[in-house]
């Protein structure tokens, strides 16, 4: 781990050091080489000449810097090459020799033809840590599949939840949930494996697969009775399940409250002077009472939610100590006031996009938090830069500029 980023601070850089070759395209893969590039890593964007598709996603100022593409690219360096004439495929495998990661979303089989498997790569840099995002584990039925977020939340029952909770059908969320938390689980797999390669002198090759990921992560929840054998009950988590754990209307907008201990409930039942009815009634009286009975729980929350406004409910929460918000549309966590108090967001002048507001990093070190050190790059912004520093001639890289195989962006 070699290689130090330009204009930064070791003390302030956990990854300063580790070189990452993203072979990533769309959200997953970029955002789980965003979040090793916010925490230090010198991430090189390998992209071909036309840039990743993600790049085109609207809103945009100028051609290839969509907004969603700016926040997935901060902190990192931009090489074009592409990777289907032989000398791309020479370049990327020269990046290779000097790094210590290579993550990619391309399939397996087709890195295979390109000759970048891993037997490929091994052979420049036997250390070389090869991650490969897929769709599927590449032992299964679906190996071969395309994967993409909403597939994803289809398969692994993330869409048949909504149902279930009373929907009138199935409904994907509306984000890429299953993109972003399987980015996470591939960049803590990068720095599993960058340990072990440290602790043996070995590279090691790891697969990320969406579906079993995401499948863990819902049956986290909601494998309930089917974890024993013979079966407790089928499936589910009640709580989560009922169509009464939602936002709560109140006489003038919505509040979200969990009433969830026992001092809260007895809190609450006794500031409405109903304390006596919730304690007569065997549904309701107790904890484990109100767990079998969410539905009916939650519901009559609801109810009483409805009679008064949300200022006046989170004044009684509060003061209670029942945790409470209120319901944020993304205008109003964009302009929240603890965000904007803890400087959460960075604005910076982007070279060519102007003034730009990037999400910053959520955690601190050491009281402090991590800066946004390099714009989104645009295409190949750095692909002179890059190939210099492996060793690439000027006459070399002018060659390559006008044989299409990169682009020189300044």
């Amino acid at each position: 781990m070699a290689h130090q980023p330009k204009g930064t601070s070791a003390a302030k850089l956990p990854l300063e050091g580790l070189r990452i070759i993203d072979l990533t395209t769309v959200i997953m893969g970029p955002y789980a080489t965003q979040t090793l590039a916010d925490h230090g890593a010198d991430v090189i964007k390998v992209e071909p000449p036309e840039g990743d598709v993600m790049r085109n996603g609207v809103p945009m100022r100028n051609p290839r810097m969509g907004a969603i593409s700016l926040l997935l690219n901060r902190n990192k360096r931009s090489v074009a090459l592409d990777l289907k004439k032989e000398a791309g495929r020479a370049a990327l495998l020269r990046l290779c020799k000097d790094a210590d990661v290579l993550i990619s979303n391309v399939r397996p089989a087709a890195m295979r033809r390109l000759r970048l498997g891993e037997e490929d790569v091994r052979v420049v840099n036997p250390r070389i840590i090869n991650v490969a995002l897929v769709g599927y584990g590449q032992s299964g039925p679906y190996a071969a599949r395309p994967a993409y977020d909403d597939l994803i939340q289809g398969i692994s029952g993330v869409g048949s939840l909504f149902e279930r909770s009373g929907s009138t059908e199935p409904r994907y969320v509306p984000f890429a949930i299953s993109d972003r938390i399987v980015a996470l689980a591939a960049a803590h797999a990068v720095l599993a494996a960058v340990i072990q390669r440290d602790r043996t002198g070995k590279g090691v090759s790891v697969e990320v697969p969406m579906f079993e990921t995401m499948a863990q992560f819902v049956l986290g929840d909601h494998f309930a009775g089917r974890v024993f054998e013979p079966d407790l009950g089928g499936t589910g988590y009640n709580r989560y399940l009922t169509a009464n754990r939602r936002p709560y209307r109140t006489s003038d907008g919505y509040i979200c409250v969990l009433i969830y201990m026992e001092k809260h409930w007895h809190g609450f039942m006794e500031s409405l002077g109903r304390l006596e009815e919730m304690l007569a009634n065997p549904r309701m009286a107790t904890h484990t009472a109100r767990a079998n009975h969410y539905h009916e729980a939650y519901g009559m929350v609801a109810d009483i939610l409805l009679t008064r406004t949300t200022a006046e409910w989170l004044e009684l929460f509060e003061r209670l100590d029942i945790p409470c918000v209120p319901l944020n549309d993304l205008d109003a966590v964009i302009d929240d006031e603890h965000l904007n108090a803890v400087g959460f967001f960075e604005t910076q002048e982007h070279p060519t996009e102007g003034t730009v507001r990037y999400t910053g990093v959520p955690n601190r070190w050491n009281g402090e938090r991590l800066s946004i050190r390099r714009h989104a790059p645009r295409v190949g912004e750095h692909s002179v830069e890059v190939l210099r520093e492996v060793g690439f001639s000027p006459d070399e890289i002018t060659k390559m500029a006008a044989d299409g195989v990169t682009v020189d962006a300044p």
